[in-house]
This record gives structure tokens, sequence and C-alpha cells, in this order.
């Protein structure tokens, strides 16, 4: 005989006399349409119940659990233990705990780039976050543009949310030294390519630069983007969140109590664009220029505030460069330093970085706790490590800093930034006299053209030749490909050339380090842009403390080349993306035709909090 959860009281939910409360929680929020609203509540339910809910689970608050796994992402692997701990911590807790998918992107199982696809992985996570009777949502993800994206639209959506990343991974060992992805891959590669790694060493390597499941374990746009999440108060600061290793029972510890603050967030209601001010983002971009983090980070954070209905254009790039001028560096990972993220969570992690950035921070700002940053600070118990540690140089005293302001410049000044500006990251530098530089410029005109030229015996170039690659902005080769990193002229890498300056509109890895300037806007695909006309041997300047970065051409040429290559652009067959865009079909017409340029995120228009133009 079967048994009912309530044998005596009549289920309210089938009460026809009662109007059902379609703004309410639980199940009863977001009905699918059938004109009839108990009848569409009852299918719901019955549907529910094929899965073994009872009357009871499904009066519970309800936590929906993002699940991005995805055999294709090893950043994710452990994606199934974090769930099982999150429902732990929510059912302990008195809620109901229910994951569904959302596309799954890794930087490297993407074509172009897995920032082509960011915007699509934001629409998707916004739609099923409004779609379905979620009461609040635990967004768990790792890989560079996943928590971006689940950051945009869950701002776009606006229910209550919490994030859970996956972690960075644990570095290797080669020939007895410690390596990890992802600043030792291509600092390896370029070994390679200068020979002075063999063909075994490099087949070596790849066997031991990903050793365990996890996000690249150096300050690469994923762990910059964890760090940058806890800052601005979206994981709780009592928790090792942004640092704890993918592999370990801490990670665990930290995804059940994650269910367990979503719980409490399905019941207060504190959603982001409450939570969120711009004080917010000021200490996220504060903890950006103390990490050293990824330049990647801007155009994300960029995005993400542009979401914001009461803040959308409230922080530019300028912001960041004021921020930087008084933020001194005081994490010591590659690319910028020498160390992996499991150094910096051993020696404190992000609640040992915020003591020392106490001075600059708003610890008024809101946290997912409904306390402020400042409460949170002065609730947790914090013992600075002992001066003799071996960990004490990883999170440097913030009057001892390893580099003194702006790790991340933003360039404003001269013909090639002044328009929509460019940004580099100074403290990845590694020859630190090529920050003001003057030299002759060496132009490719794509990917293509590169990697058919760059290694040319015959390729005219020098050590002060400045390295321009054009077309990778967001239109000219979708998603901002992270070809920046344009590699050393193997002639001069095998005469122990390890850096030079490199200009482009695309973007570079968080992991890479180099002289390498970056995110340059209107990219060159624009008609508009000064960088499209460049061409061999003009002079570029350079100088990173006067913000300026300039093509030596007068305003007359400028216009000239101007015109003659809108009359190329315009002439049938031309083979401009900025034209033949207006003719392609499915995601990659709709992305070129309304992705907004770097500085403004790389965000689709009608996406932003202002929405279509």
């Amino acid at each position: 005989m079967e048994t009912r959860s309530d044998s005596s009281a009549p289920n309210p939910d089938y009460d026809l006399s009662r109007p059902l409360n379609l703004d309410g929680s639980g199940l009863r929020q977001k009905l699918a349409s059938y004109g009839d609203p108990h009848f569409s509540l009852f299918m719901r339910k019955l549907f529910i119940k094929a899965l073994g809910y009872s009357e009871d689970a499904l009066s519970r608050p309800i936590v929906g659990i993002v699940n991005t796994y995805s055999s294709f992402n090893p950043c994710h692997a452990n994606i199934p233990q974090l769930m099982d701990a999150v429902k732990r911590g929510v059912q302990l807790s008195g809620g109901l705990a229910i994951d569904f998918p959302t596309i799954s992107l890794h930087e490297s199982f993407a074509s172009p780039t897995s920032m082509y696809l960011r915007n699509l992985m934001s629409m998707d996570t916004e739609e099923m976050i409004q779609a379905q009777p979620v009461d609040s949502v635990v967004l768990i993800g790792g890989c560079d543009k996943t928590t971006p994206a689940q950051l945009m639209g869950a701002i776009s959506a606006n229910k209550p949310i919490i994030h859970l990343v996956t972690g960075p991974m644990m570095p290797g060992s080669f020939q007895g030294a410690r390596i990890g992805a992802c600043t030792d891959c291509r600092n390896n590669w370029a070994k390679f390519r200068a020979g002075t790694l063999d063909i075994e060493d490099i087949s070596a390597l790849n066997e031991e630069l990903a050793p365990t499941g996890g996000t690249c374990g150096v300050m690469g746009t994923a762990s910059t983007m964890s760090c940058i999440l806890l800052a601005l108060g979206l994981m709780p600061l009592s928790l090792p969140s942004a640092t704890a290793p993918a592999v370990s029972s801490s990670r665990l510890r930290i995804a059940e109590a994650t269910g367990t603050h979503a719980v409490a967030l399905a019941r207060s209601q504190l959603r982001p664009q409450a939570l969120l001010t711009r004080e917010s983002f000021l200490n996220a971009i504060t903890v950006l220029q103390a990490i050293g983090g990824s330049t990647n980070a801007i155009v994300h954070l960029m995005a993400i505030v542009n979401r914001h209905p009461q803040l959308a254009g409230s922080i530019k790039l300028q912001t960041i460069d004021d921020i930087g001028l008084k933020t001194p560096l005081l994490v010591d990972l590659k690319p910028s330093g020498d160390n992996y993220m499991t150094d910096f969570h051993n020696a404190g992690g992000m609640l040992a970085l915020l003591h020392e950035l106490k001075p600059l921070l708003h610890l008024d700002a809101m946290t997912i706790t409904g306390r402020t940053l400042g409460e949170e600070l002065a609730s947790i118990p914090f013992r600075p490590l002992p001066l003799d540690s071996p960990l004490s140089s990883i999170i440097h005293p913030f009057n001892k800093p390893l580099y003194p302001s702006s790790s991340l410049v933003i360039l404003s000044k001269g013909n090639l930034a002044s328009a929509g500006g460019a940004v580099i990251k100074a403290s990845a530098s590694k020859d630190r006299s090529l920050l003001s530089h003057t030299g002759p410029a060496v132009v490719f005109s794509g990917p293509q053209d590169l990697a058919e030229r760059i290694d040319s015996p015959s390729l005219s170039v020098s050590p002060s030749s400045v390295l321009i690659l054009q077309n990778i902005g967001p239109v000219g080769n979708p998603g901002m490909p992270e070809a920046g990193l344009i590699p050393i002229p193997r002639k001069l890498a095998a005469k122990g050339v390890s850096d030079m300056l490199r200009i482009s509109d695309g973007r570079m890895s968080g992991t890479a380090g180099g002289t390498i300037i970056l995110h340059v806007s209107p990219e060159s695909a624009d008609p508009e842009s000064v960088l499209g006309i460049v061409q061999d041997r003009d002079v570029i300047t350079f100088d990173a403390e006067r913000r300026y970065l300039h093509v030596e051409i007068d305003e007359d040429g400028v216009r000239d080349r101007m015109a003659q290559r809108k009359k190329m652009m315009a002439s049938e067959g031309s083979g401009s993306a900025w034209v033949a865009r207006e003719r392609e079909r499915g995601y990659r017409g709709l992305y070129k035709r309304e992705v907004n340029q770097a500085e403004q995120g790389a965000d689709f228009g009608f996406l932003t909090a202002a929405g279509p133009s």
C-alpha cells in the first residue's frame, strides 16, 4: 500500500480557491506556462516525484547547483566530489539541493578560444537560473572564463548566489625542480624553440606540468578570478575558498560549508545586485594589483560591472590604473614571481593578504555572510607567519613589496592607446629596460601570417624590434585568442634573446610573462583603428611610466592610411572580418556583430545593463 507523507492535512497546493503566490519560493516560482497555475504546479510536482522526492523534501528551500563537469575539462575534474559535498551541506542545513548543467569551458579544448564562448556561457547561466525554481544558486567552476561567465549571468539573473571554485592543481617535478601549469609550460616551450631543451625533455615535461586535476597552479586567470571573487565578497573569507588545492580534503570541506551558506542565502535573499557595490569592485581591483593578477581579469571585470544596473559605467580602465598607482605587488607567484598557489595557500592565502591590504580596502563592503569585509576580518582568528618561516616571503609586507606599484598598467596616451586604451602586466616583464623603449615595427597581419614568418631565417628582425600582431581582437579573430604572447623569433631565441616588446589587440594567458602590450582598442579590424594601419619599419615608442604608446606617424599620415584602408575594406572580396560579419550565420555571426571592445569587457551589448543600443 502506498504511504503518504501527510495522511491528514489536505495539500494546499491543490486548493483551487486559494491563488498561488507565483513570486514565492521553492517549486511555486517560475512555473511553466499552461494557462492554469495550479495545473502547472501539479505537473511540476508529479514529474519531479519521478525522481523519488517526497512532499517534505519539496517543501524546503531549493538550492540549485550549477554543474560544469566535462570530460574535456581537467580543471573541473573534482566537480562530482564537490557537488556531493555541497549537497551534504545543503541537506544538513534544511535545504534541498538540485544540480543542473550548463556548458563547460576549458581553455585548451575550445576553438578558437574559450573567450569566444564566455558570453554564450553567461547567457546559458542566466537563463537557467531565471527559468528554474531555485531560491539560491551555488556556481561551481574554475577554468579561466568559467567564473566570469557565471558571475556575468548571475548578476543579470539576480538571484542569491555563492561561488565555489574547483581550486588550483598541485605542482609537479622535473629533474628535481618544481614545475606547474602553465608559466612553466610557456617558459620550457620557449627553451625548446631556442634549442636548449631536446625533444626527450619536452616530452617528459609534458607528463609533469599538470600532475593533478584543478586549475593552473600559478597566478593565471583562474587563480586571479578566484582571489577576485573572494575580494568581491562572493565566497566566505572564513574559509580558504580561493587557494585550497583541488585535490585536498580542505576543498571538500569548503564545498560542504558553501552548501550551508547557500541555504542561508536562500532564506536571506541577499542578491548580487544588492551585495555588490562600487566599493566591492574597488577592493577587487586592489587585490588584482596586489597579486600581480592576469590581464584577462581586466576584461572580465569590465564585463561584470557593466552587467550591474546601478554600477555600469562607474568603473573604467582609468580606475584600475589609479588604484594600481597606490597598490604594491605583495604576492610572489609566477609569472611575476617564483612560487605556486600551494605556497600562497600555505602562507595564509587571501586572509593574510587582506590583512596586509587593510589600509587600502573599503572595509564596509558587504559579503555573502551578511557581514561587512571589516567585520569578517575582525571576527576570523588570524596569526601572521613567523618572520623566520620559509613561507614568510610568499606574501610580502605592505612596506616591503615585491614590486612598488602598478603591476598592471593601463596605457592611455599616444595615438595607439588614447582612443580605447591598452594594458600591460609590467611586473611580469622579463627585461625591465623594455618598459621604456623605441624601436621599428615588425608587423604580422594575423595568426596565420605569424605562424608562416616568425621563424623564417629571412625575417628582418633584431632584439630592438617591436613585434606587432594585428587582427586578433574581439571581431578580427573572434574571442581575442591568447596569441598576444608572440613567440621570440627562433633565430633570436637561439642567441639568448628571451624578451622583446610585443603589441597586439588580443589577450595573453595570465600565466605568461614578458614585455607584452595587450587589448589595444579599437582593435585593428576596426576601420578607425590606428593599430590596423601600422606597417613594417614604423617607429613605435612605449613608456610605461608615462602610460604612452605611439606610432610615429603624423595626423595627416594616419588619415591618409585610414582612408586607403577603408577603401580597400569596402571592395568586394577584401576578406575584411569587420565587413563579412554582417553576413555570417549562427553564434559566430552573432558574436562578431554584437561583441563590444576590450575596454567595455568584450561582452554583447544587448546583455549589458544598458541593453541593446
